[in-house]
């Protein structure tokens, strides 16, 4: 799932498809030309005019806009009430993701994503005391048969082929006498709900769908029995399930293979150097101990948010909310300290060699929001890629015809932490990708020695607050970047904050955050090399 500025929520998904995975596979995130953002705005300034609100006051008017309750457990609800269609978009968000897993254990969040569709103790079962003990002799064959692989050359091959049959035979089993495969989807769809997904990043989890209004019990009903009572089927046939993605994302993707070697290259120490997927060698061996210990200390109240946008009362949301979560147990807030990133002190350089087209990325390590830097970084993203007119676009694509395409990203691969401002780009044959480096060095210094000029930095200015304008304007929008923003910032209102801290941005605070940050001790360049 991957990055881009955090303060739309469109352009937010789009970072978080580069950074994170959804469920139903990525997501190609492409910049908008500027004749299709100025289309945007216009139908989002006819939305906020329906709906009695200015595009300067829009996010303003959020603080009056936003209701705020926090159950007794320490379960967070933010609902806005909207009443132009009968229907109502619901995020239920934990703060946890893959950068809260530890090493030899990686992939857990993502994993456990997945396996939360397959339903609960009431949910996707036809008679889960039946079922239970099936289950339980399917993780104690597959366990067995784990610790015979972990031994490598001294496994006994023939132990090994008795247990692979008897947990496929378990397996069968389950899937055909006890389990309901689907049922969650099933619920949702037969009763008109549409967008159900959930996605994870190395910040946060995130599940929600789009429902009529008047079904919010239904939602709460199965959300609720899914943090309370979730059954983890199919384990081992959803473990690899995993593997093959991985092997389609990163083993045999170019793009995929270059980011783990330029993110791991790039961070020593900070979690953000391992992949959201998980390494081969821990993935293969994840079990249900380690998945349930995982779910319980961070899938709890206090670490929860859920956001409710659309044609619903406030009191009767929280009512029914508080009816069935309210008796989950607060449980402790997990407290892990984060291994910090050491400051980098020289340029680090990374390769790969595979068989497709060259291309190149580029970071610089720099912090994370709420600091003004970040803020700064969101107006030079838009500088130099926002749209067919941004700087790269026009000089490496356009003027030099040296590059295929090019892009940049703030906030990557996360913003729970210190992260990096990334430059994508892929040449043009014959030019290669030192060639583009040249080229990208010449504007990424224009920045430092030239102050941008008003009318540019005007323009980065307003295409950024119609970003994130566009996206409040559906109920899907709204909930996804409040519930994204109490989950990364700590408060959902740095909505409105990023507003004024845009605003602020001068050319010298432009010319100022390039000196500091873009400088070649602080980069990390990651080139594909094709494999001849």
């Amino acid at each position: 799932m991957h990055m881009i500025p955090q303060k739309s929520l469109k352009r937010e998904e789009n970072r978080q498809i580069q950074r994170g995975l959804r469920r139903n596979g990525p997501v190609t995130s492409v910049k908008s030309p500027l004749n299709l953002w100025l289309k945007r705005l216009v139908v989002t300034a006819a939305l906020l005019v329906v709906w009695g609100m200015s595009i300067p006051g829009f996010a303003y008017n959020l603080a009056d806009k936003v209701r705020e309750f926090t159950l007794e457990n320490g379960l967070k609800i933010l609902v806005v009430e909207r009443h132009a269609s009968p229907t109502v978009s619901l995020y239920i968000s934990h703060r946890v993701g893959a950068a809260n897993e530890i090493s030899g254990h990686t992939g857990i969040a993502h994993f456990l994503e997945h396996l939360r569709f397959k339903g609960t103790k009431t949910i996707g079962t036809r008679d889960y005391q039946q079922e239970k003990e099936v289950l339980h002799k399917i993780h104690e064959t597959g366990d067995a048969l784990d610790r015979e692989v972990i031994k490598g050359d001294n496994a006994d091959p023939q132990k090994m082929r008795d247990l692979r049959t008897r947990l496929e035979s378990l397996q069968q089993e389950a899937a055909t006498k006890w389990s309901i495969p689907g049922e969650i989807d099933r619920l949702y769809t037969e009763h008109g709900g549409g967008d159900l997904n959930a996605f994870t990043s190395q910040d946060m989890t995130t599940y929600h769908v789009s429902l009529p209004a008047n079904k919010i019990e239904l939602w709460a009903r199965i959300e609720a029995d899914r943090m309370a009572n979730p059954v983890f089927r199919e384990f081992y046939s959803e473990r690899d399930v995993i593997l093959e993605e991985r092997k389609q994302r990163v083993a045999s993707d170019p793009r995929g293979k270059l980011m783990e070697h330029f993110l791991a290259a790039a961070f020593l120490a900070h979690p953000y150097r391992r992949p959201i997927l998980g390494w081969p060698s821990d993935m293969r061996f994840l079990d249900i101990k380690t998945i349930s210990d995982f779910f319980n200390t961070y899938y709890i109240p206090g670490n929860t948010v859920i956001t409710v946008v659309g044609d619903v009362s406030s009191s009767t949301v929280v009512e029914i909310i508080g009816r069935y979560f309210g008796p989950f147990p607060s449980g402790a807030i997990p407290e892990r300290r984060i291994t910090e990133e050491p400051p980098q002190t020289g340029e680090r350089r990374a390769e790969v060699v595979f068989d497709a087209a060259p291309r190149i990325i580029i970071g610089y390590h720099k912090p994370t929001l709420p600091s003004f830097d970040d803020c700064v970084f969101d107006v030079i993203d838009t500088i130099l890629s926002g749209g067919r007119t941004s700087r790269l676009f026009k000089s490496l694509v356009k003027e030099k015809g040296i590059a295929a395409s090019v892009s940049t990203a703030n906030g990557y691969p996360g913003s729970r932490h210190h992260n990096l401002f990334v430059i994508f780009a892929e040449p043009v044959s014959p030019h290669t990708t030192a060639d583009l480096e040249t080229a990208i060095y010449e504007e990424v210094d224009r920045l430092k020695r030239e102050p941008v000029e008003s009318q540019e930095l005007e323009k980065a200015k307003n295409q950024l607050k119609a970003d994130l304008l566009r996206n409040l304007a559906t109920n899907s929008g709204l909930a996804g970047m409040l519930s994204y923003y109490e989950i990364v910032a700590g408060d959902w209102r740095y909505i409105s904050t990023f507003l004024d801290l845009v605003e602020k941005v001068t050319p010298e605070d432009i010319m100022a955050a390039a000196d500091t940050y873009l400088t070649r001790q602080n980069r990390t360049v990651a080139t594909l090399v094709k494999d001849k």
